[in-house]
């Protein structure tokens, strides 16, 4: 008998009172035999449920019976239940189970603290789908097969074998010993080695995924934050990387310091405006970025992004140019 299920037989017949059998198997998602046969376990383990014949009748609680997380102080069950209104957990899958769990924390709060810490919840707001400007966050969408395979093959310390689709490459098999597990924006990554060398994946280029009955080769333990800070750097000063000098209203500059890989120098002109030097990944990348900023940038070097960006303005403007 699964112990999850018993417990999540108990929490609906805490919040709503008395239940028939058939309610408690649509809520459960199990059959109504399976339903009587955890309600006998429950008894047998000393909760005491009973049973209401008639037509109005079902399962019950008898009144007053409750678990308390006594240790639990107020801050503490707040800091667990904002923890849960996060988003990050959905990039690895866990988004139904971590919702359960919260469920499970405010009904085992002794009184006083429930009340507070779920009214408390109520006035924070932990990244909205979107922003001021209604921009929606652009979180990733990854099957929960593929998730949950890759999940297990890490904590269980067992090679992966995936189905990857690099950037702008044909979808090819891998198979690599995973490291850890890295959200970032709500965007996840499989840390990982390949024949010995580091490796990333983007989890949203996962299109399948197999774990494997060998053990994986890697270390007991890891510093995932330092691994990850590593590969950062690597990946920001590798690839087709460009430099771009660029002349930028201060009011962008976050903006712009948000899509590039890094600000490698700064400084202020005499009339208020910042110059930064400013690395991205490519040149298509740098085109990208300089347009969205308008008129709040001016890119000064070198030259081939100018005269791409010169093309681009001018070709908007021609379109407009004539009658709709």
């Amino acid at each position: 008998m699964r112990a999850d299920r018993l417990v999540s037989l108990v929490l609906p017949l805490r919040r709503h009172g008395r239940l028939s059998a058939a309610t408690l198997a649509r809520e459960l998602e199990v059959s109504t035999r399976t339903v009587l046969r955890d309600i006998e376990a429950l008894s047998a383990a000393g909760v005491p449920v009973y049973a209401e014949r008639g037509r109005h009748g079902g399962f019950a609680l008898l009144p007053g019976f409750r678990t308390e997380l006594t240790g639990l102080n107020h801050e503490e069950a707040l800091a667990l239940l904002v923890a849960g209104s996060r988003r990050g957990a959905q990039a690895f899958g866990l988004g139904s189970a971590l919702a359960s769990a919260m469920l499970k924390v405010v009904d085992a709060l002794p009184e006083g603290h429930r009340d507070t810490a779920a009214g408390a919840v109520e006035r924070l707001l932990i990244d909205p789908e979107t922003d001021l400007l209604s921009r929606r966050a652009d979180a990733e969408e990854v099957p929960e097969a593929i998730v949950a395979a890759v999940r297990r093959a890490v904590f269980a310390g067992h090679r992966l074998r995936i189905r990857y689709a690099a950037f702008g490459q044909d979808p090819k098999w891998r198979t690599v010993d995973p490291i850890g597990l890295v959200t970032v924006r709500d965007q996840g990554y499989l840390l990982a080695t390949r024949s010995g060398e580091d490796r990333t994946y983007r989890l949203s280029r996962v299109l399948a995924a197999e774990e494997l009955d060998e053990p994986a080769q890697r270390p007991d333990r890891v510093d995932l934050d330092r691994a990850w800070q590593e590969r950062s750097t690597r990946f920001r000063t590798g690839g087709d990387q460009v430099t771009v000098l660029v002349r930028l209203d201060p009011r962008r500059r976050e903006e712009l310091a948000g899509t590039a890989l890094a600000v490698l120098a700064e400084e202020a002109d005499a009339d208020g405006r910042l110059r930064l030097e400013v690395a991205f990944q490519d040149r298509r990348h740098a085109e990208w970025a300089l347009w969205q900023l308008g008129t709040g940038a001016e890119a000064l070097a070198p030259q081939w992004l100018r005269d791409a960006l010169r093309d681009r303005a001018a070709a908007i403007a021609a379109r407009y140019a004539a009658p709709s």
